[in-house]
Parts: C-alpha cells; sequence; structure tokens
C-alpha cells in the first residue's frame, strides 16, 4: 500500500495520470476443484496467458497463483474466500453456493428449454454484464463477474435398464444432483440426492438403478460401464458459475488492468465451451464404442415428462421473491430471453 501510494505521489509531481504508471500485481485464484475439471483447467490454460498477453506493452504486469483442489476454499467456499480477500479471484460456483448467488441457479429450475450449452452461457453472461438484478448478488457479497461462465453439457439419463417410455422409469431409484431432483417428479421414478464423485460406487452396489449426469462427465467418470443405456432427453444444459473477483481488489486495480481480466475471460469463456463441445462429441462416440447403447428418448416421452413435472421454477422463484429477491423478474427475464435467442422450450415456466 505504501509503495502504491508513493507512486501515486510521484505521478502528481510529474503530471502523470497515477494509473500510468508501471505496476506489477499478484493475485490468488481459488478453485475447490482439482484442475482435472475443465473449469478449473481453464484457468492455467486460457485465463493467465490471456490476461498475460493483454498487458504485454501496458507496463503492467500480474503473476498468479492458483490454489486448487480445495488447497485454500472447497467447492463452494470460493465467493466466501474471494470476498474475504483469501484470494483476489476464484471461480464462484452458483450451484453449490446457492444461498448467495440464488437467482444465477435459474438455469436450473427450468429444464427442458436447451440443450445448447453455448446458448446458455452467452446468455447467462449477457445477463450478468447488463442485468442490475443478476449484477447484486456479486456487490452484495463483495466481488464481481468477471465472465468466463462455467456451463454444463446437456443433462441425460443413465439406467442399468433399457428406457423406451416414461414408465419405465415407475419405482427405479435414479442419483441426481441439487435442484435437478426436481426434474424427476412426477416420472414415477425415486430421485435419491447424488454427486459425481459418489455415482459409479452406486450404480455398482445397486443403490441407483440410474443417475441424471451430463456426457462430459459420464465418459471419465467410467459411468457407462455400470449404467450402459444411455437417454438423451433434452434435459438441457446448464449454468453453474463463473470467475469473479474481489470487488475492492479489482476496483483499486487501472482500468487498463481491468480491462485485460475481463477480455481475457471473455477468451477463456470461448476456450472453455470449445473443448467442452468436442469433450461431449467424444464421449458418446467412445461410450458407444465401449457398449454403451445411446439413444434419444420418443417426443412423446419427453413431453410427458416436462408437462408431468412440478413447476418449480415458479416454487423457487416465490420463494426468492419472499426474501426480498427479485426471483419472478429474473425467471421471466431470463425465459423472455431464450425464447428470443430461438430456444424452443417444452414447457413455459414463467408463463403458467
Amino acid at each position: 500500500m505504501k509503495r502504491i501510494a508513493q507512486a501515486a505521489l510521484l505521478a502528481v509531481s510529474l503530471g502523470v495520470p497515477a494509473g500510468a504508471l508501471a505496476e506489477t500485481f499478484s493475485a490468488t485464484i481459488a478453485a475447490g476443484h482439482p484442475p482435472v475439471f475443465r473449469w478449473v483447467k481453464m484457468l492455467d490454460a486460457a485465463f493467465v496467458p490471456g490476461v498475460t498477453a493483454r498487458l504485454e506493452g501496458t507496463g503492467h504486469t500480474m503473476t498468479f497463483t492458483g490454489l486448487y483442489g480445495g488447497s485454500i476454499a472447497g467447492v463452494g467456499e470460493e465467493l466466501e474466500a474471494v470476498e474475504a480477500g483469501l484470494a483476489e479471484l476464484g471461480t464462484c460456483q452458483s450451484l453449490f453456493d446457492p444461498a448467495k448467488l440464488a437467482v444465477q441457479n435459474v438455469t436450473y429450475y427450468t429444464p427442458f428449454v436447451t440443450a445448447d450449452a453455448r446458448k446458455i452461457g452467452d446468455l447467462m453472461h449477457r445477463m450478468q454484464v447488463e442485468d442490475p438484478k443478476m449484477q447484486q448478488s456479486y456487490a452484495d457479497n463483495g466481488v464481481v463477474y468477471i465472465g468466463a461462465p462455467m456451463v454444463i453439457d446437456d443433462y441425460l439419463l443413465m439406467t442399468n435398464f433399457p428406457v423406451t417410455a416414461l414408465s419405465d422409469l415407475a419405482g427405479k431409484k435414479i442419483g441426481a444432483p441439487g435442484p435437478a431432483l426436481n426434474w424427476l417428479s412426477g416420472t414415477g421414478a425415486v430421485g435419491v440426492s447424488g454427486n459425481l464423485t459418489t455415482y459409479y460406487n452406486e450404480l455398482k452396489t445397486g443403490v441407483f438403478d440410474g443417475v441424471i449426469v451430463f456426457a462430459s462427465a459420464a465418459l471419465p467418470g467410467k459411468l457407462f460401464e455400470v449404467a450402459p443405456y444411455i437417454t438423451r432427453a433434452g434435459l438441457g444444459a446448464q449454468y453453474a458459475g463463473a470467475i469473479c473477483a474481489n470487488r475492492a481488489w479489482f476496483e483499486g486495480l487501472p482500468e487498463t488492468v481491468q480491462t485485460a481480466l475481463t477480455e481475457a475471460a471473455a477468451e477463456t469463456g470461448e476456450w472453455y465451451v470449445s473443448a467442452l463441445e468436442t469433450a461431449v462429441q467424444n464421449a458418446f462416440t467412445v461410450m458407444a464404442e465401449n457398449g454403451a447403447t445411446v439413444a434419444d428418448a420418443p417426443a412423446d416421452m419427453r413431453r410427458a415428462w416436462s408437462e408431468g413435472m412440478e413447476n418449480a421454477a415458479q416454487a423457487w422463484a416465490a420463494g426468492l421473491d419472499g426474501q426480498g429477491l427479485p426471483g419472478t423478474e429474473v425467471l421471466t427475464s431470463y425465459m423472455d430471453a431464450m425464447r428470443a435467442a430461438g430456444a424452443t422450450p417444452l414447457r413455459d415456466w414463467d408463463r403458467e
């Protein structure tokens, strides 16, 4: 702090704007997941070099220290670490921190909207940059949205039995993460909370008969070995989080450095989605080559599934409204924007 103050004083004496002086900055990046996950891998593969490249010739530099895999913050604790200043940057994950980033979870309460992860990422990025209702979640927690949306590819059903109609799910135990349990309402299946770290063993031992998962995780998790029937039902791609920065730290940076961070994040978002699309394509190919049966759910099954589902979106929005948060407004804005972007939801969750 003393060094920065001295630099500012020198700038004034020379008639030079303080932000124009060469400055070296440092940033710790927190991520609860290990680097094997794409949303962590993107930090060192795209974000850090992107910032470095954009600072060349500006006189400013930035050094990064990545603390991943829970070494400074566990999964869902990244926002708190950034807010407290333990890290300057982090993967703020709404999926795992729903209390603080409640409205950012809108996609998980609106299934059957679009299977296009790129469309989800583009829209959620735009909303968080342009919509004050989305920005408030970050402001309330002392952080700033930087970008690089962490989107999840289209969720699907993987089971140890064939599925050709919705009735096939009756009485079956299906594991699903967090809000995705709502997607099983009306199917006759028994929804059980689960996550990627335990799916394989639970399927192998018969605790689950199937799981709701996404292809890019199903392949490395080898779920096709214990749940070889893959049903693509178009449950939807989802938004799970993004890079955020400590607000006080970010606002104290020269504008040139701020711009380098946000532009690098935009480039990182493209790196992430492109890598994801390649991974999804490869996942289906490899799983099929290893004996998995990959099938698209019949249109009537998808329709019956969506129509039989409880409207958890309305309940979610009303619950947030009751807390003084703009749940209904965000739900409406999101659905309107998705329809305007060409999505054809099987249900208009906001209009019922």
